[in-house]
């Protein structure tokens, strides 16, 4: 009997074309996660997305694009496995945060940090159980040490207790294969 894969959503810009640091880093993400078992779900489209799930499939991996009636006329990229089209943008994150056993966040605009704010708000909150948010790179440190700051003077405690912070794609799976196994979920 086939293991169920864990899956892990990867939030990140559309921008981003092949040859862009940017680029390379999401693709040896979702090689990375898919060399470590885990299925790679993201938006469908460009960029980050298209990286993430191009480095997936080429290490023989998995993926789900999670797209929706969108106005800039995008389609799927060819590195998607199974597409799930949702009627809105809202609808669509909320589909992302649902699939994702795991969320790994990298650089992106106000689009992705809405997503990074929902599934870490709704943990805080405990409207979520509490899953790993891996930030790769250094991007997003600064958002995150405002906040950390900020929560701590209201008296709300350390909110940064739910984000890991990797250097490396590999770091990044090596991390989520390892906080599976010791919480056996």
């Amino acid at each position: 009997m086939e293991m169920v894969r864990k899956i892990v959503t990867v939030f990140g810009s559309s921008h981003p074309s092949e040859g862009d640091e940017e680029y390379r880093l999401a693709y040896e993400v979702g090689k990375n996660l898919a060399l470590n078992g885990f299925t790679v779900c993201n938006g469908g489209y460009a960029g980050i997305m298209e990286a993430s799930a191009r480095g997936a499939k080429e290490a023989s991996g998995k993926t789900i694009g999670v797209t929706f009636k969108n106005t800039f006329k995008k389609s799927v990229n060819r590195w998607i496995d199974e597409e799930m089209f949702q009627p809105t943008l809202v609808e669509r994150m909320m589909k992302l945060v649902e699939l994702g056993n795991a969320y790994v966040v990298l650089k992106g605009g106000t689009g992705t940090l809405l997503e990074l704010a929902a599934v870490w708000e709704f943990t805080n909150k405990g409207f979520l159980k509490e899953k790993p948010i891996v930030i790769v790179g250094e991007f997003w440190n600064g958002v995150i040490e405002t906040l950390r700051e900020e929560l701590l003077w209201e008296g709300a405690g350390d909110c940064t207790k739910y984000i890991h912070r990797a250097s490396s794609p590999k770091e990044c799976a090596v991390f989520l294969k390892e906080w599976f196994q010791g919480n056996n979920k």
